[in-house]
């Protein structure tokens, strides 16, 4: 019963608010042909500057200017058909935001004509959702713009030389040293993603069967060292400090046994045994603990 009450509620106040709103209402504001829709948004935008916002009448005339001028959001759309029939839903739900950013903005007092003012609003929304959104992996938004001019210098200097620029040519270019030009060069790496286990094309079954990651990469063997590092660390604490500053002497600072020798005052070959204990001792402790 409260629903009841609160949609009859709503219904009365909208039936007031066209009343009051001094203008022809529109009975279906999204069929308005573009041409009769750019008179009819003057007359509304007029209505709308004497409107207290918040009132009934004030967003009637907001959201009859919206449904008016949607036809301005597919022309922009329009222009990134190319992106997909997937994607073209939420460019036109962004191209919206945009548009009714532009209707929140406009002054009528410019003298400029509302599609003027509103298709650069709607079409730099949907740019930066792509901006805030296609890119694979986020990078500062100057390389995401430096990217988009590194393309248009990269095509026009190709057909004008009819090969791919180089660097220093694409740096004049654009006005950038080339250290920002191969910067940019670098983001555009990070626009699309592939999967490591996407299935490469060719020609023969065993070809289809490959994937990215069979082509890049390579094992490590710092990996290994890590691993030995880690396995040492708490067999080293158990030594005497004597045989910890031996291996420190030798392998950290690098000194010959006639140096640590001469250090700890005692003969080339006593360190040399020294040395072969110790590392001995720590060879077992490898040893159990990897089969532990």
């Amino acid at each position: 019963m409260a629903a009841v009450t609160a949609a009859t509620t709503a219904a009365q106040e909208t039936t007031s608010a066209i009343g009051a709103i001094g203008i022809e209402p529109i009975a279906d504001p999204s069929k308005v042909a573009p041409q009769d829709a750019r008179d009819l948004s003057r007359q509304f935008f007029a209505r709308l500057a004497q409107l207290e916002e918040g009132t009934p009448e004030y967003q009637y005339v907001r959201n009859t200017l919206i449904e008016m001028n949607l036809s301005l959001v597919r022309y922009a759309a329009g222009r990134f058909r190319s992106r997909g029939a997937d994607e073209m839903e939420d460019i036109v739900q962004v191209g919206t935001i945009g548009l009714i950013k532009a209707i929140d903005r406009f002054d009528l007092s410019r003298a400029v004509e509302f599609t003027t003012f509103a298709v650069p609003c709607i079409v730099g929304e949907i740019k930066r959702f792509f901006r805030d959104t296609s890119w694979a992996v986020h990078v500062p938004r100057r390389l995401q713009e430096a990217r988009v001019e590194l393309a248009k210098a990269t095509e026009e200097l190709r057909s004008r030389l009819g090969r791919t620029p180089t660097v220093k040519e694409l740096s004049e270019l654009m006005s950038l040293p080339e250290e920002d030009v191969i910067e940019a060069r670098k983001a555009s790496n990070a626009y699309n993603s592939a999967s490591l286990d996407a299935a490469l094309s060719g020609d023969t079954a065993q070809d289809s069967e490959a994937a990215l990651a069979d082509f890049i990469g390579e094992e490590e063997a710092a990996l290994e060292l890590i691993e030995d590092f880690h396995s040492l660390a708490p067999l080293v604490a158990e030594l005497e400090d004597r045989d910890r500053q031996i291996l420190h002497l030798r392998f950290v600072e690098e000194l010959t046994q006639a140096q640590i020798g001469e250090q700890l005052g005692i003969s080339q070959m006593h360190v040399s045994r020294l040395l072969t204990r110790i590392i001995k001792r720590l060879r077992a402790g490898l040893l159990e603990t990897g089969t532990g």
